[in-house]
């Protein structure tokens, strides 16, 4: 891993994420969110979930963080979560839903993070990690994985 790279990436993304435009912020957020673990990502990634000018912004970075299925995402949104006003914690949620609300596998990854990051020696994750996790308790995802057992060998072709 190039590291050098990866911190001038990180550079241009967080220029991109000052931009007046909510498409350049809403790019910047998901190409940051692929560098969360890189730590000069973490302040502006925090920025754009919160973004001050458009929801948009915040729905995008929120549902890159999540699809990361790695701690470093689900911090970064924890830490959002514990300080966001209303509108913006609903429109985390709806990212929330994006995310996890078509695999439960995809649900229950996120909440083992969540519930790892309720731990956290930093009292806003903590805390914003509970939030998520209440968040996440309320998804009834769409597909499940198959059983195997009676069920597939009912179905299971003859021949």
């Amino acid at each position: 891993m190039n590291s050098e790279l990866r911190h001038a990436a990180v550079a241009a993304l967080v220029e991109l994420g000052r931009s007046s435009d909510h498409r350049d912020r809403a790019d910047a957020g998901q190409g940051l969110a692929a560098l969360a673990e890189v730590p000069d990502a973490a302040g502006p990634l925090l920025e754009l979930v919160l973004d001050r000018s458009d929801t948009f912004v915040t729905r995008v970075t929120a549902r890159a963080l999540l699809r990361r299925a790695d701690r470093p995402g689900p911090a970064i949104l924890a830490s959002a979560v514990a300080v966001s006003d209303p509108n913006h914690a609903d429109w985390i949620h709806t990212a929330i839903d994006d995310v996890c609300g078509i695999h439960s596998d995809d649900r229950d990854g996120a909440a083992r993070l969540c519930e790892e990051l309720v731990r956290d020696p930093d009292s806003r994750v903590a805390r914003g990690a509970r939030q998520l996790l209440d968040a996440l308790d309320g998804i009834e995802p769409v597909l499940r994985p198959c059983r195997s057992g009676t069920d597939d060998a009912a179905h299971a072709p003859t021949g």
